[in-house]
């Protein structure tokens, strides 16, 4: 037993802080003895997803049904004793047990089948836990319970061991339904179902931008147990707007514009749009806008929204233009093109050739200082700025974003990041200066990735000021060498000005195409710690099918899962499912909606492809979580071995 003096001030700091949760030498050792026999469970199931870009309702769907997971569960379980119909029922109450009960009300309405239906669906639903919770350390499965609920489920999950006597189970259920709760209680047992379904849900990153709302994606995430985001340069915009960058803010508007998805500010972050539309009415008020129009249909007029589409876009050219002067180190000067055209003939010399603009009015732009806002424009960005820095929704979720969120992350030699590692033509990684050092590779992500903590650190910079972690985030938006974005340059001007599809190429990193290469891809797992057998992950470039891309590489250890979740890239939809004894891709399809599940059983069945499988299922000591266990298995030692010498009292 060592002396009181074997341990530093500091380390018994640390251990008393850790002592508040383990408060003697037993506490501590019953807990390493749990984390200890966790690690030779087998592995969790992890799904990994990309690029949702909004589409919340089909987010919703995909966890629900855990990519596809309870419905074989289903049928393994009670294919024999249950009709298709009763299978088809009890999932509909495992997806969305509220509203299939309200589909339900008129034969539940009578007091004892409501109860019957309860205790019976009860029992199915706590049978498919038990199944879940065999590979499950309990201290998991209790803490996913409902209080409210637990010695009712803790019962129902012993029911075959304990064996009670006939009706005392049956006695709690009553009791609750008799005060209206049975339902509740199914409620929450399908809740309970889908959190034991999958251990980790991954983003891969674009919450945002296409879709309806990007705060309903994040608010549904949050309310999952266990939610990890890998950033993606939408995310970032979201971010950088949310610290005031005007350059972002720009950009997050011009995108809710272009897509109709101003519900997602007005409602979502309670950010009016009032002084924009005042700027499109005033500034662009005879304008036709016809470069400008907007996708879908809505309640604003379509010519309107045209024209502050086009106002957000002559905005964003303009503090991109300030913020790509104020960094000349990032050398982006060639993106400046205001000043470029050439008002004799109304062109613009893009790649050596010489393009006629499809549109020449430009009321705000004074062309003897083309970056600098117009009062008009600068009165209409100061409110817009002061309301996405002081929205409390919009701050607590880019928070949440960024507190659950990394440049990268590996799980079971499995290397996830959004978009590339940016390569020259050769392979060889580019470097990127970030606080004053030269960095490429992982050491690019790390830096990167403390830029962004720190910016939040410090919140939105003062009205008028500009905060350089802030710039950083527009340049991972659409920087040539952001490892989260990976082409050559954002053409939004010449998309919308120039008719010639080729002016408006973006040309994507060299990574895009050595991801086929097998060499190539060992060496970025090198790079990043990651075992060479392993598998690297991205998103970011919507795998084309339709076109014979496949998202499996030609080298078989690369995937990319941006599988088109949008319905504005083709509504399909890629998981990756990190399994104990495989690795599975599962593509999904369009979904329409709950009342279709609900009335015809529809369901994102997904394809499922397994692209590795295991000689040997994997347990939680081989993986990264493993790895973790241990270290908290020697601290937890430590602290019991503090308690029993008497450096600290129990």
């Amino acid at each position: 037993m060592p002396a009181a003096g074997d341990f530093s001030a500091g380390e018994l700091a640390l251990l008393a802080a850790l002592g508040e949760r383990f408060p003697s030498a037993e506490f501590a050792l019953a807990e390493a003895a749990g984390l200890g026999a966790m690690l030779r469970l087998p592995t969790g199931a992890i799904h990994v997803i990309s690029d949702v870009h909004g589409e919340y309702a089909k987010l919703r769907h995909v966890i629900n049904n855990a990519s596809g997971a309870l419905r074989p569960l289903v049928e393994q379980l009670f294919g024999e004793q249950l009709s298709e119909a009763e299978r088809r029922e009890l999932l509909s109450v495992l997806y969305y047990p509220r509203e299939a009960m309200d589909a339900l009300a008129d034969a539940l309405a009578d007091p004892v089948a409501g109860a019957t239906w309860v205790r019976t669906t009860l029992r199915r639903q706590l049978s498919l836990v038990r199944a879940l919770a065999r590979d499950d350390r309990r201290q998991r499965v209790d803490a996913l319970i409902s209080p409210a609920h637990r010695e009712l489920f803790a019962e129902l999950i012993a029911e075959p061991a304990l064996q009670r006597p006939a009706g005392y189970i049956d006695e709690m259920i009553d009791g609750l339904a008799g005060h209206g709760l049975g339902f509740s209680a199914v409620r929450s047992a399908s809740r309970l179902v889908r959190n034991l379904s999958t251990s980790e849900i991954i983003v891969a990153g674009d919450l945002g931008d296409r879709g309806p709302r990007i705060d309903r994606v994040i608010d549904h995430l949050s309310h999952q147990p266990s939610v990890s985001v890998v950033w993606g340069n939408h995310d970032v915009s979201w971010m950088g707007a949310c610290l005031g960058n005007e350059a972002c803010i720009a950009t997050v508007l011009r995108f809710s514009l272009r897509y109709r998805r101003l519900s997602q500010l007005e409602e979502g972050y309670g950010i009016p749009m009032a002084p924009l539309e005042k700027l499109a009415r005033d500034a662009y008020g005879d304008d036709p806008a016809e470069c400008f129009a907007v996708k879908g249909t809505g309640l604003r007029d379509d010519l309107l929204m045209a024209r502050m589409q086009k106002a957000a876009a002559i905005l964003q050219f303009k503090a991109e233009g300030q913020l790509i002067t104020r960094r000349p180190e990032w050398k982006l000067e060639a993106r400046n093109l205001l000043h470029r055209i050439d008002r004799s003939d109304w062109t613009l010399t893009v790649n050596g050739e010489r393009h006629a603009l499809l549109d020449r009015d430009f009321p705000t732009i004074d062309f003897a200082d083309p970056y600098r806002l117009s009062d008009a424009e600068q009165a209409c960005m100061n409110r817009l700025r002061q309301s996405f820095v002081t929205s409390s929704r919009l701050w607590e979720q880019m928070k949440w974003v960024v507190r659950r969120g990394r440049m990268w992350c590996a799980r079971d030699d499995v290397l996830i990041f959004h978009a590339c590692v940016p390569v020259d033509e050769a392979g060889k990684m580019v470097p990127l200066e970030v606080d004053g050092k030269m960095l490429s590779g992982r050491a690019q992500f790390d830096a990167l990735e403390q830029v962004i903590r720190r910016g939040f650190a410090r919140g939105a910079a003062p009205s008028g000021q500009h905060d350089a972690d802030a710039d950083w985030l527009w340049y991972l938006w659409a920087g040539p060498a952001s490892p989260l974005f990976g082409k050559d340059k954002m053409a939004t001007f010449e998309s919308h000005f120039i008719s010639d599809k080729h002016a408006a190429e973006e040309r994507k990193n060299a990574y895009f195409e050595r991801i086929h290469d097998n060499g190539f891809v060992r060496m970025i797992l090198r790079e990043f710690g990651v075992a060479e057998t392993g598998l690297l992950v991205n998103g970011h470039v919507p795998v084309k099918i339709e076109k014979g891309e496949l998202p499996v590489k030609r080298g078989g250890n690369a995937v990319t899962i941006d599988g088109a979740f949008s319905e504005a890239y083709g509504d399909r939809g890629y998981t990756l499912m990190l399994l104990p004894d495989r690795i599975d891709l599962a593509e999904h399809h369009h979904f329409d909606s709950v009342q279709d599940v609900l009335d015809g059983a529809k369901d994102i069945v997904p394809r499922i492809t397994t692209l590795r499988r295991y000689a040997q299922a994997r347990m939680v000591g081989q993986t990264e979580q493993g790895e973790a266990a241990r270290q908290t298995i020697q601290v937890l030692n430590r602290l019991a071995e503090a308690y029993e010498c008497g450096a600290l009292q129990e």
